[in-house]
C-alpha cells in the first residue's frame, strides 16, 4: 500500500478565507527556531522546527509546481499507489485551481482524500457530485455545528448553509469524518447533541472532537495565547467524559477525541489494563528520568511502575502534550530530582545540546536521550486504526522506551 500526498502549500488564516475565531494559528507570532529532532547536533533550528511547525509557505503553490512534483514522487513509486492526498498549509477548497487538479488527479482513477478542509472555499453544492465523479473516497471536514449561523458567526463562513449540503451530500457515497473543536457554552451541551445527531443522520462516518486550547501550557507555542480571551476551557479530565459520553449517546457514530479520549480501546495508552500485555514489555532494571506531558503524565507512570520502574522517574512538565514541550518547560524542572539521564519526548521542540546544557545548569552533568516518537495514539490518530494497531503501537512504543532506559540509564 503506498499513499502519496499533494501539496498545495498556502497559508493558514489567509489562504482559507481568514482565521475561525478558534484557529490555533492566529495571532502566531515569528518565533525563533524550537530546536527538534531533525536539528543537527551543532545547530539549532531547521526547516521543520523553524518554519514547518508555523506551516509557513509563501502562498499557495501554482497547479503546475503541484502537477510537477507529484508525478516526480509518482514515478518513484515502485508498488501500486493506493491513496492520493490533497493537504497544504491553506484550506484546499480555498485553492483557486483546486477543479483542475481534482481533475488531473481523477484521471489515474485513483481513490482521492482531501485531509481537512472547512468547506470555507466552496459555494456550490455541486462541487460533492464533482468530487465523487472524480474518485474522492473520504475527506476530514470540519463542522463546528450544524446550526448554520454558529458556522457563519465561529468558522467565518460566507456561506455555511452550502457547506452542511455538501457533508450531507457527500457522506451519501464518500466516508466522510467530522472535526468539532469544542467552546464551552458555545458548541457542546444541546448545540453538540443537536449537531451530533445531525451528522448521524447524514450518513458520517466518524467524529473527532477537539479540545479547544486557550494558554500555552494546553499548546500554544506561538505566542499566540490567548486566542479569545476569557472563552472558558475544559479540564483535560472534563472533556474525556464529553466525549465518552457523546460516544454512548451516538452509537452509531465512531466518536473520538483528541488530546483524550477513544472510547472504543479506552485510549490513549489502552495497554494500561491489559496485564497479559504489561507482562509481555521488557523489565526495567536501570534508572532514568523520563519528561512528559501532564496529560499521558499517569499513564506512563503506570506502564513503567508495572514494568518494575520507579513510578517516581517519570516527571511531568506544565505542559500538556508531550510533543509540544518546549526548552521553557525543561527550564522549569526541579533538577535534584532529576537522574543523571534524562529521556525527553521524541517530538518535543528542544535542541538536545541545549536540553543538556539547562538540565545540567547546576552542576551535574545529565545525558539527554531522545525518546521514541509516540507512545500511544490520541483519538485524532486512532480513528482510523484497529485495536490490535494501537495496542501494537503501545507495545513497540514502550517497548523501545525500556530499552532506552536500559541502555542509558543508572544502576538502580
Amino acid at each position: 500500500m503506498v499513499h502519496l500526498t499533494v501539496d498545495i502549500g498556502g497559508r493558514p488564516g489567509t489562504d482559507c478565507r481568514g482565521f475561525c475565531a478558534y484557529c490555533y494559528f492566529k495571532h502566531a507570532k515569528d518565533v525563533p527556531p524550537f530546536g527538534c529532532r531533525y536539528c543537527l547536533p551543532f545547530l539549532k533550528g531547521c526547516d521543520y522546527c523553524s518554519r514547518g511547525v508555523k506551516e509557513e509557505y509563501a502562498g499557495f503553490l501554482p497547479l503546475q509546481t503541484v502537477a510537477e512534483s507529484f508525478l516526480a514522487d509518482l514515478q518513484m513509486i515502485t508498488g501500486d499507489v493506493t491513496r492520493i492526498t490533497i493537504s497544504g498549509g491553506g484550506d484546499p477548497s480555498c485553492y483557486p485551481e483546486f477543479r483542475d487538479l481534482v481533475e488531473l488527479l481523477g484521471t489515474l482513477d485513483i481513490p482521492l482524500h482531501i485531509g481537512y478542509t472547512s468547506g470555507k472555499g466552496f459555494d456550490d453544492p455541486e462541487i460533492a457530485d464533482f468530487l465523487i465523479a472524480n474518485h474522492l473516497t473520504e475527506v476530514s471536514f470540519t463542522v463546528f455545528a450544524a446550526d448554520a449561523e454558529l458556522r457563519r458567526k465561529w468558522m467565518h463562513d460566507p456561506t455555511p448553509e452550502t457547506s452542511l449540503e455538501i457533508i450531507r451530500r457527500l457522506a451519501k457515497q464518500v466516508e466522510v469524518y467530522a472535526a468539532i473543536v469544542i467552546l464551552p457554552d458555545v458548541n457542546d451541551g444541546a448545540v453538540l447533541t443537536e449537531t451530533l445527531s445531525w451528522l448521524s443522520e447524514a450518513g458520517v462516518k466518524g467524529v473527532i472532537l477537539m479540545r479547544f486550547a486557550n494558554r500555552p501550557e494546553q499548546g500554544l507555542i506561538l505566542e499566540n495565547a490567548p486566542i479569545l480571551p476569557g472563552q472558558r476551557v475544559h479540564t483535560v479530565e472534563e472533556f474525556a467524559d464529553l466525549v465518552r459520553e457523546s460516544a454512548a449517546a451516538f452509537p452509531h457514530l465512531r466518536i473520538s477525541g483528541t488530546p483524550l479520549y477513544d472510547p472504543r480501546f479506552d485510549s490513549p495508552f489502552a495497554i494500561r489494563n491489559m496485564p497479559e500485555l504489561l507482562d509481555r514489555l521488557p523489565r526495567v532494571d536501570k534508572r532514568a528520568t523520563i519528561i512528559t506531558g501532564a496529560v499521558a503524565f499517569p499513564y506512563i507512570r503506570t506502564v513503567i511502575s508495572a514494568c518494575g520502574g520507579d513510578p517516581s522517574s517519570v516527571v511531568a512538565v506544565d505542559k500538556e502534550i508531550a510533543c509540544l514541550i518546549t526548552i521553557d518547560d525543561l527550564t522549569s524542572l526541579h533538577l535534584p530530582d532529576l537522574c543523571d539521564t534524562v529521556i525527553i519526548p521524541g517530538r518535543a521542540f528542544v535542541h538536545d545540546a541545549e536540553a543538556e546544557k539547562v538540565l545540567s545548569r547546576d552542576g551535574v552533568f545529565r545525558t539527554v536521550v531522545r525518546g521514541p516518537e509516540m507512545l500511544s495514539a490520541d483519538g485524532e490518530t486512532s480513528m482510523g486504526m484497529t485495536e490490535v494497531d494501537v495496542l501494537t503501537m503501545e507495545m513497540e512504543g514502550f517497548s523501545a522506551l525500556i530499552r532506552l532506559i536500559n541502555q542509558y540509564g543508572c544502576p538502580t
